[in-house]
């Protein structure tokens, strides 16, 4: 992290962070070696021959390992400071009173390890022997008090896992004593604890009940707790004798000895469950006036004794099991709270905890089970985990209890308890198969279903139930509609489904319960199997019309009455008919009135007595963990609430209710409080209810009711009829006597604060309210504590104090408050916070139980002080973080501070001095937890406003799409948050930050926790620098043949491979196009070395009638070996100049890809694979990704009935494969996947549905896909060129030069110079002209490598003594002459003859395809070429003019053949990859004929204006096709699109292979002489593609335009000469192709193209004609469009280099002069534009201005502006004024600036080039 004796680098925490889990990662396999002596046997235990084996789950755990002898391995160690696994708890300054003790703890996962050498994990496990030798006494003893017990003295006790065996004094030191214990039960090391100081003991009393009961026995029990908290001991502990005898009674016998439980101060975690021993915070412990801390005490205790039979006895097979332990002993707890606090408490909790599950499983949470998982469960998710397994295990006890034989769970787990004692059940270690194994034994119920769907799988169900009464069916209908959040969450993430497994639609059976009109209840079962689904269910009253009599409202009346007063029997009758009634409140008139009860009208009366059923109740045995939703009247919930006497029925009714706030609810919740037959937490539920009623639509009744309930508990008011609004509610002294009554009393202080207006305001009434129960509580009288109470109280006031209309984001800074407050709202902020500050120095002085009461107040500032409704300022919570505080109080106050600026320097370094030194490890990890987590709190509440407002604004600018890029758009400002973060001078510039962060995390011993989360603030706070990724060598074995290829000292040729066409014997369907595949071989020129090179191989075409004239070579032998180099059995010798063909190691051609191999093209390719990709994420898919598999799919005699069975993974498998011949093959078989599954599943099934459903779905697709390709075939063949009629033959002089021998393939696609272009007919040896025989004899196509060419001039019919462009006659075959397989060939020897094999129509398609492939390797040649020139003309910009584009071709004439080949000479880049042929069945060699060319003679006549030429040198050369390296025989409108790479000859010497266009690398002599030959030459403007559509496209809407939108056909526009006439045809359809492709790279090649169209039809048309009229009307719209596009502004790297040159110029004292624009007034200068025009005036700011608004195009412009600034300021005041000496300065200073940038802009140039030599894709020119 830094050298030797430096400071750690806080930017290299990523680092740390990668070196922490490597050593992790070596920490999992061990840290101890030890190896076994060689004199040492290792014997193979006897016993294990014997042994019988146990049965085991068939897996790779399950294979038989010989076990051997044990070895004994003594290890002495001692132990100081450990890091971990170990507290001392020591007296400080701070905590002067704590009582010294120490003992192990969980703190990390992997604690055991740091205080015992151990195989740390829970599945080794072994028996235990401890001896503790400790000091008698902690208080240091005279020696005469050693025989004394002195009473003040406590003596020190050790408590460990296992039993006591001795308790024994030292034998050498009378003051130390020794503790034995032995745990003989087999147990790991993570489940071994010890605890060692001054404890007191309390044994925990036998159950005298069970203790008489015969043959019973309980086990011992104790509980440990240091002194002065023994008096809470016995209060907080005795009722786990209870819970031990319920468990086991229930559950099988205890499997230890004893039972200990131990109480010490400072537990990182709430509870540490070791073998026999529970290690507990001192927190739980409570007197005898607790009532919320002895239910919380009650569930940790027990929960941590029903952990020594699962998690400890019993432990998890795997980590995936862990639901299972945990979700067992959570179970079995709530079955004991179930006894204990009665059936009621436990189905409130499972209804909530349910609620709970649903919020939470909707996505965002995992399965339970993962068995492919193997790591422990993730913090985060085991909360989750916890909660749900109990629940999971409790439907499946309902399950097994109804569908199976057994009674539940209850006969299932004794059997598991007591494997696992007997030894049954291997290494203790339960896995969910053997769990759900033996319910399925005991029970019979098939359980794979439900694993499936709630142990394997994730989310929870939603149902929708709607129910009707059908009258002529007599039956109730209930409508059933299931969703799946967390599936529909998951539905198009594929990686999160195969993880999650959410569960599509849940199936199973519900039990429905009918309360029919008669009182009699029906339950009906409900099979569910579908996601929507319609039930009819019985209707049991035989008569069809059932009438509500409206006199059982007049005799419940009555009986009401009779009960009132003294009817025993008549109260006990209205307890069974209705729990609302027998008060009194609700007989009298006048009490009615006072509480304003509604009752229902005479409407409502009349659809009761309508109704045929009282109330129905879904899911009535509450089997499903699911959110469920059913609609019916509000006389049916009331009538469930108040006649149903299981409490999640009326839970439900309660929830259902809450939702339709009318006066008859109100006063039915209010009914349902004040009727104790109710359960407590039903009636707390329904106080939060009358929240809802509480809205101004009924005048606020529900507060009211509230009011009136709680007035209660207050002095009643001396006027009966006294506004409760108005009312001063002063309570009476508390009494809390009655359980149920004070947590009713205080769910109505919360239901209370809850009441909002609907700006979201309190009303006041509830305010002032609130203030009164803080200011008169009296607690004086009451047995119990009322810190709880307060607590309430007080959070209750926060709530009410703050708003709940919620607010903007960011509007919760101080600076804007978003409402005002009035005077009355002060005052009572004002009252509020007095009495929260005196009920918090009363805790000071009379302490809570654990300072609750100060937490409160803490909490209370906190929402206060983010409300903005006080000052939020470190000092209120600071004093609270010091040490000395109680460990809440110190948790709730750093919680408070960082909710305000602590990044302050001195709070920051106070923070990281507590993570680093604090005692208290819970403080250390909160405090490290806190300090990530604020940041995001605090730019959420506004602290960091103004800058995350300025991020979201640019994002809502840049992402216009809106919800369709939402996770971008919130990745995004996640990281423009970090840059602000990273970037703002209080937080990631903090010194504090860099100094102390890293040096902490790196101490030795921080805890792992604050570690991790100091890395974790070290990434959101400071930029990481990037670590250097290793370097991986891998070292390849060399191949048989090892080619070695020097490099060419002088020039270096990096081109295309050449495209093949597959030869005979193969279909011609297969014949297409393979880019990736490579083929290399070799040849050598003279001199120089040898060079890697594709071959070309030989291409065989089957006979084909003639169309065009073209002239082939002669075959080659049909016997020539296939990895011969030569054309024919003997190479030609070759003269000295020639290049020596070289043999290559191998010949084999690279194969056709395997998806293309049967012959499918490129373009159907792609539209099946998308298709089948869109098939495979479609909804209705599911059933078809995969083989059917008769087993797992219940499908037996599926493959009798379907012959060709085909899903959609076997067809992706042939479509990669190339089974498919076309797309239409595709087609076939997904039809026929179909058409297999609507054979084998019957009409109207769920899968022949979704067959329908999918075949529907392709169907779409495929019409789209087939309309698409189609379009594309016919623009395709509507591209290919009409062969001109058979031209006459013409016999053309033979060049006077000679012709090289054959050259092998090489490493440069471009074929060697070919000789000039001869316009002869098919000829004999003999050199006259014949016709071509009828019968070919498999011709071999010499085809030329290379690609697009420069356009060539038009003057190509003429010889070569006199050439001229005007044609004369039709068009011929070029051919290119064959070498001769002499020794020397023979320039005057003629070509072979050229048989028509009929092969050419093919040749033409080919050649068509490849036309538009060869554009785009144009383009990058363009690029290159371009991108070499710019560079040169850099360097001579001073010195270089522009060349006319007339004189271009005039100019370019005068070259010689050496200046043409020195600016063809470039080292090509490596963007010119190979293109790889394709595979050839020809035997013959590939060969390239040579070419000459030579410098034409004076042209004897004068030629037409040619059309404007490229600005690249051109060779005129025939063009040649990129893939098929087609034959001389192309016409020239082919020329304009080819552009071939050639060896140039000259005087006898073979030239290096160069391309037409310079790359990059070109060495610079070439360059420079080809520059200086040519002259100067222009600077190029960038295309602008969108200036350059926008210019055709208002050229294009011209009318005259129509004739230039399209090529010229010669055939349809009645022009058989065009294209002999017209070299370089050119239209704006082609130039919107080009532009589209990127082969324009500036502008001027946009304006050439577009002359050349008007040049064209000047040149083809008289003058005069429609044509040339169109042309002028066209080309006068273009001059005046053409400035508009040529508009220039500088480039990006451009302006930011000089805005940084200015304004560093700005802030230096020399520019100060001439910052602002010249003011004559101010500055007293009135003559100053007198002397100085205001349009030549600049200042630096008016240069800036028109700098940053693209007002200059090139840097010079800059600089002239800047040097004009200087000259008029020496213009005006003389050069030896002060002004002229600035303004010198000025100038020498400037320059100096803009040296620097351009040559560091130059140097970034150049290093780019050394480091890359391969150019970006897009490089534009400057």
């Amino acid at each position: 992290m830094g050298g030797a004796g430096e400071a750690p680098d806080c930017h290299k925490h990523a680092e740390l962070k990668r070196k922490l889990y490597s050593a992790m990662q070596e920490c999992d396999e061990g840290e101890l070696s030890i190896a076994i002596p060689k004199e040492l046997a290792v014997r193979v235990s006897t016993q294990a021959s014997s042994a019988t084996p146990e049965p085991q789950t068939p897996g790779p755990l399950s294979q038989s390992n010989p076990e051997y002898a044990p070895i004994v391995v003594n290890i002495t160690y001692s132990l100081r400071n450990p890091v971990d696994g170990f507290e001392f708890v020591v007296p400080t300054d701070a905590y002067p009173y704590r009582v010294p003790h120490a003992y192990t703890t969980p703190s990390s996962p992997d604690a055991a390890r740091c205080w015992v050498p151990c195989l740390d994990n829970l599945w080794e496990k072994c028996t235990w022997e401890f001896e503790f030798v400790v000091p008698r006494y902690l208080e240091e003893r005279t020696p005469s008090d050693d025989d004394d017990e002195t009473p003040d003295c406590i003596p020190t006790m050790v408590v460990c896992s296992g039993e006591l065996v001795e308790q024994v004094a030292h034998p050498y030191n009378s003051n130390k004593t020794i503790y034995v214990f032995s745990q003989t039960t087999l147990t790991s090391v993570q489940h071994i604890a010890f605890a060692a100081g001054p404890f007191q003991l309390y044994q925990i009393p036998s159950d005298i009940a069970s203790e008489d009961a015969p043959g019973s026995s309980q086990p011992p029990m104790y509980a440990f707790c240091l002194p002065g908290l023994e008096s809470q001991l016995a209060t907080s502990t005795t009722f786990l004798r209870s819970t031990m005898s319920f468990y086991t009674s229930e559950f099988g016998s205890y499997p230890f000895g004893s039972f200990k439980l131990v109480f010490v101060d400072e537990m990182p975690t709430s509870r540490f469950d070791s073998a026999t021993l529970s290690l507990v915070n001192s927190d739980l412990l409570h007197g005898e006036d607790a009532i919320d801390q002895a239910l919380e005490t009650r569930h940790a205790l027990s929960h941590a004794l029903a952990c020594q039979w699962s998690g400890i006895n019993i432990v998890p097979k795997t980590w995936s099991d862990i639901w299972l332990i945990n979700g067992l002993s959570l179970y079995i707890t709530g079955l004991f709270l179930r006894k204990l606090f009665g059936n009621n408490d436990y189905r409130f909790k499972l209804k909530k905890d349910m609620q709970r599950v649903t919020e939470w499983d909707v996505g965002a949470m995992p399965p339970i089970c993962q068995p492919q998982i193997l790591d422990p469960p993730d913090a985060a998710t085991l909360p989750f985990i916890n909660l749900k397994s109990p629940l999971v295990l409790h439907i499946l006890d309902r399950k097994l209890g109804k569908s199976g034989t057994s009674l539940g769970l209850s006969r299932v787990l004794p059997k598991i308890f007591l494997s696992a004692i007997s030894g049954e059940l291997q290494n203790n270690a339960l896995s969910t198969h053997t769990f759900l194994r033996t319910c399925r034994k005991v029970s019979g119920v098939d359980l794979r279903t439900f694993a499936e769907q709630w142990i394997y799988g994730s989310g929870c169900p939603t149902f929708g139930f709607s129910a009707s009464f059908n009258r002529k069916k007599m039956a109730v209908e209930i409508t059933m509609r299931q969703e799946c959040p967390a599936h529909k969450a998951m539905e198009h993430n594929g990686i999160s489904k195969a993880l999650f497994k959410p569960v599509q639609f849940f199936e199973g059976q519900m039990t429905i319960r009918i309360h029919e009109a008669d009182g009699t209840p029906y339950e009906h079962v409900l099979d569910i199997r579908s996601p929507f689904k319609r039930y009819e269910v019985p209707f049991n009253t035989k008569y069809k019309r059932v009438r509500r009599n409206t006199k059982r409202y007049l005799a419940r009346q009555a009986a009401a009455q009779a009960a009132a007063e003294g009817d025993a029997e008549a109260a006990e009758a209205m307890g069974m008919i209705d729990m609302g009634f027998g008060l009194e409140i609700w007989e009298k008139e006048e009490e009615r009135d006072n509480w304003k009860v509604a009752d229902w009208t005479e409407e409502d009366e009349a659809t009761m007595s309508g109704a045929t059923y009282e109330w129905i109740r879904i899911d009535a045995d509450f089997e499903w963990i699911a959110n469920t939703k059913f609609e019916q009247p509000d006389f049916m919930w009331v009538s469930q609430l108040q006649r149903d006497r299981d409490v999640v029925a009326q839970l439900e009714a309660i929830d259902a209710l809450s939702e339709k706030p009318t006066a008859i609810v109100s006063s039915t919740l209010t009914k349902a409080v004040l009727v104790t037959n109710y359960y407590y937490r039903v009636r707390c539920e329904a106080a939060l209810a009358l929240v809802q009623c509480a809205v101004r639509r009924i005048d606020f009744l529900g507060l009211f009711h509230l009011f009136k309930l709680f007035l209660r508990y207050c002095y009643e008011p001396e006027d009966p009829g006294q506004d409760l609004f108005a009312h001063k509610y002063v309570p009476k002294p508390n009494d809390f006597s009655d359980f149920p009554e004070y947590f009713v009393r205080k769910a109505l202080i919360t239901a209370i604060s809850k009441v909002r207006f609907e700006n979201g305001n309190t009303p006041s009434v509830v305010r002032q309210f609130l203030i009164d129960q803080l200011r008169y509580n009296d607690n004086t009288s009451n047995p119990f504590s009322d810190g709880y109470y307060i607590c309430t109280i007080i959070a209750a006031a926060a709530y009410a104090v703050v708003s709940t209309a919620p607010p903007e984001r960011g509007e919760l800074a101080p600076a804007e408050t978003r409402v005002e407050q009035n005077q009355e709202d002060l005052e009572l902020i004002k009252q509020t916070r007095i009495e929260v500050d005196r009920y918090r120095s009363m805790d000071r002085l009379i302490p809570s139980p654990h300072n609750v009461v100060t937490i409160a107040a803490m909490e209370f500032y906190m929402a206060l002080g983010v409300a903005n409704l006080m000052p939020h300022h470190p000092k209120i919570f600071f004093p609270l973080t010091r040490q000395g505080n109680f460990t809440q109080v110190r948790v709730a106050a750093f919680d408070g501070l960082f909710l305000t600026k602590w990044y302050a320097p001195q709070i920051m370094r106070y923070v990281f001095a507590v993570m680093a030194n604090d005692p208290s490890r819970t403080v250390r990890r909160h405090v490290a937890k806190s300090a990530c987590y604020s940041l995001a709190l605090l730019a959420q509440m506004g602290e960091m406003k103004a800058a995350i407002k300025e991020s979201e604004t640019l994002l809502i600018e840049e992402d216009g799409n809106g919800n369709e890029k939402t996770k971008e758009s919130k990745k995004s400002e996640l990281d423009s948050w970090l840059k602000i973060v990273r970037k703002d001078r209080e937080l990631g510039k903090n010194e504090i930050v860099r100094e102390f962060l890293l040096p902490i995390a790196l101490l030795p011993d921080i805890d792992h926790e604050v570690r991790w989360c100091l890395l974790k603030l070290a990434d959101i706070l400071i930029r990481p620098v990037e670590e250097t990724p290793p370097t991986v060598k891998l070292h390849i074995p060399s191949t048989p043949v090892v080619e070695v290829a020097p490099p060419i000292p002088s020039v270096k040729a990096t081109i295309k491979a050449p495209r093949l066409l597959k030869t005979e014997g193969l279909p011609s369907s297969v014949t297409k196009n393979l880019s990736s595949a490579k083929s290399l071989t070799k040849f050598k020129l003279p001199g120089t070395p040898t060079v890697s090179s594709p071959r070309v191989p030989s291409i065989h075409i089957p006979p084909e009638p003639v169309k065009k004239g073209v002239s082939f070579a002669p075959p080659p032998p049909l016997h020539a070996p296939k990895k011969d180099k030569v054309r024919s059995g003997k190479p030609a010798p070759a003269p000295a100049s020639a290049p020596a063909p070289v043999p290559a190691t191998s010949s084999k051609p690279h194969s056709t890809p395997k998806s293309q191999s049967a012959g499918m093209s490129v373009q159907d390719y792609k539209a099946c694979k998308s298709a089948l990709k869109k098939l495979k994420t479609n909804k209705h898919a599911n059933l078809f990704l995969q083989p059917v598999d008769p087993i797992r799919d219940h499908a037996p005699s599926y493959f009798d009935i379907v012959k060709d069975p085909m899903d959609l993974s076997t067809m992706g498998a042939k479509l990669e494969e190339g089974l498919y011949k076309n797309r239409f093959a595709f087609q076939k078989d997904l039809k026929l996947m179909v058409a297999n599954a609507k054979l084998y599943n019957l009409a109207g099934s769920f899968v022949h549905n979704e067959a329908i459903a999918l075949e529907t779905f392709f169907e779409k697709q495929w019409t789209i896909i087939n309309k698409t390709l189609e379009a594309a075939d016919r623009a395709h063949a509507a591209a290919k060129p009409v062969p001109p009629p058979p031209p006459p033959k013409v016999t053309v002089p033979k060049p006077a030069h000679r012709i090289l021998p054959p050259v092998p393939a090489f490493d440069d696609p471009s074929p060697p110079p070919l000789p000039p272009v001869k316009r002869i007919p098919t000829s004999v040896p003999n050199g006259k002209a014949s016709p071509a025989p009828a019968v070919p004899a498999r011709p071999t196509i010499k085809l030329r490598v290379g690609g697009p060419s420069a356009p060539e001039r038009p003057s190509v019919e003429a010889p070569p003594t006199a050439s001229s462009s005007k044609p004369s006659k039709p068009r011929k075959a070029r051919i290119i002459e064959p070498p001769s397989s002499g020794s020397e060939p023979v320039a005057d020897a003629p070509p072979p003859p050229y048989v028509d094999d009929g092969s050419h129509d093919i040749l033409q398609e080919v050649l068509a395809i490849e036309r538009e492939k060869d554009e785009s390797r144009r383009s990058r040649e363009k690029r290159e070429h371009r991108e070499q020139r710019e560079r040169e003309r850099e360097k001579e910009r001073e010195r270089e003019k522009s060349v006319s584009t007339t004189n271009g071709s005039s100019k370019r004439k005068k070259l010689t053949i050496d200046d043409d080949l020195e600016s063809l000479l470039p080292t090509p880049s490596k963007k010119e990859r190979l293109t790889p042929p394709e595979p050839s069945t020809s035997t013959s060699v590939p060969t390239i004929t040579a070419r000459v060319i030579s410098k034409p003679p004076p042209r004897p006549e004068v030629a037409p204006t040619p059309p404007p030429p490229a600005p690249a040198p051109r060779v005129i050369a025939p063009p040649k096709s990129k893939k098929e390296k087609a034959p001389s025989a192309q016409s020239s409108r082919q020329s304009s699109v080819v552009n071939p790479l050639r060896i140039s000859i000259n005087k006898g010497k073979e030239k290096e292979v160069s391309s037409a266009y310079p790359s990059p690398t070109t060495s610079t002599e070439p360059t420079k002489a080809s520059h200086h030959k040519k002259g100067p030459v222009v600077q190029a403007t960038p295309v602008n593609e969108k200036k350059v559509k926008e210019l055709l496209k208002s050229l294009s809407k011209i009318p005259e335009a129509a004739i230039f939108l399209r090529p010229v056909d010669p055939i349809m526009d009645g022009c058989p000469t065009y294209l002999e006439e017209i070299a370089h045809p050119m239209d704006f359809g082609t130039m919107g192709v080009k532009l589209q492709k990127g082969d324009y790279m500036t502008m001027e090649d946009v304006k050439k193209d577009i002359e050349l169209i008007f040049a064209n039809c000047r040149q083809f048309n008289p003058p005069g004609t429609f044509p040339v009229t169109c042309s002028d009307v066209v080309e006068k719209a273009f001059k005046k469009e053409w400035p508009k596009a040529m508009e220039r502004k500088l480039a990006f790297a451009e302006k930011r280099g000089l805005q940084g040159v200015l304004t560093t110029l700005t802030k230096e004292p020399v520019s100060w002069v001439f910052r602002e624009p010249v003011d004559p007034v101010l500055l007293g200068i009135p003559t100053y534009f007198d002397v100085i025009p205001r349009k030549d005036a600049r200042d630096l700011k008016t240069i800036k201005g028109k700098l940053d608004s693209d007002k200059y195009d090139t840097p010079e412009a800059f600089e002239a502006d800047v040097d004009l600034m200087v000259q008029n300021a020496i213009k005006f005041n003389g050069v030896d004024s002060e002004v002229g000496a600035l303004a010198t300065n000025l100038r020498k200073r400037f320059k100096e600036l803009l040296n620097g940038w351009k040559a560091n802009s130059s140097k970034k140039r150049k290093d780019g080039d050394q480091g890359n030599s391969q150019p970006s894709k897009k490089v534009k020119t400057l």
